[in-house]
């Protein structure tokens, strides 16, 4: 037998090997963009709620039925959900649309890591003499880089909306108190301590700072570990019996995926609630 056969025949026997990763792997290059599979998902996923709501929007009635009535129920409850974080309608009506597209995106992104063909599905790749395979698909919010982002976005927007509601210079002053400062030459007449007491309270807007960095690691790791502990969980039970073991875990991820998607649609109202309000005394 010739060498190369032999080769041949070690490559094809050996061991093709899958590892769980903290990080999402690449499926194919776009130019010098490169696509993962937890991309891949993410993109999915869009597709599915753009399908689905532009399907419903062409079938809009005044006198609804059938899945408008469906929509149109969840759609209060969502509002009168939010009325609740906010203490206004019509603050919800400004907030829910960002909350409800991130929860929407991150529902459907946390149960289409749950289908069939989900980590399964793929193409092997030689990587430093190993046979390693790499899954086609990937759930989207398995991956800190989407998590991570959803987080930066939520954040960014209760600034946004928090500027756009209170004022820039009211809002910017929660953070960096340049008010606090100018207000020191005019008083410090009447009231010496202000010397003492304003430069605190702009110590407080450096603490605040520090909170926004806080809430964004928050947002994206509670939400990574959860769905990626899952899918490590899933991957654990099928590993010591295909059949019937995984079905109750399925069932459990279901939940929280639902759960999760649903803490951070909530975490954002709150953000954007406690942003908009105005600074008392």
């Amino acid at each position: 037998m010739s060498a190369s056969t032999e080769q041949l025949n070690n490559s094809n026997t050996q061991e093709i090997q899958h590892e769980s990763t903290l990080f999402a792997e690449p499926v194919f290059h776009i130019g010098k963009f490169t696509v993962t599979n937890s991309l891949l998902n993410s993109w999915i996923a869009v597709f599915i709620l753009i399908a689905v709501f532009i399907l419903i929007g062409k079938k809009i009635k005044k006198i609804p039925k059938g899945i408008q009535n469906i929509f149109e129920f969840i759609l209060e409850e969502a509002l009168r959900l939010a009325d609740s974080i906010t203490g206004s309608r019509q603050r919800s009506e400004k907030f829910l649309p960002i909350a409800l597209a991130l929860f929407l995106f991150i529902l459907i992104n946390n149960w289409l890591g749950l289908l069939p063909g989900m980590g399964t599905i793929g193409f092997i790749e030689s990587n430093e003499g190993r046979r390693v395979f790499i899954p086609l698909f990937r759930g989207g919010t398995a991956d800190l880089n989407t998590t991570l982002a959803l987080a930066l976005f939520a954040v960014v927007a209760s600034h946004i909306m928090g500027a756009l509601t209170v004022g820039f210079w009211d809002h910017f002053n929660k953070f960096i108190n340049l008010r606090a400062f100018l207000a020191i030459p005019k008083k410090i007449k009447n009231d010496f301590s202000i010397v003492l007491v304003n430069p605190i309270k702009a110590f407080v807007g450096v603490v605040e700072i520090i909170g926004e960095f806080a809430k964004v690691a928050s947002l994206s790791f509670r939400l990574f570990g959860n769905i990626f502990a899952g899918e490590v969980l899933l991957a654990s039970m099928m590993a010591l019996c295909a059949y019937f073991l995984p079905l109750p875990f399925m069932f459990l991820e279901i939940i929280v995926g639902l759960i999760q998607a649903l803490i951070f649609a909530m975490l954002t109202l709150v953000f954007m609630t406690i942003a908009a309000a105005a600074e008392e005394h």
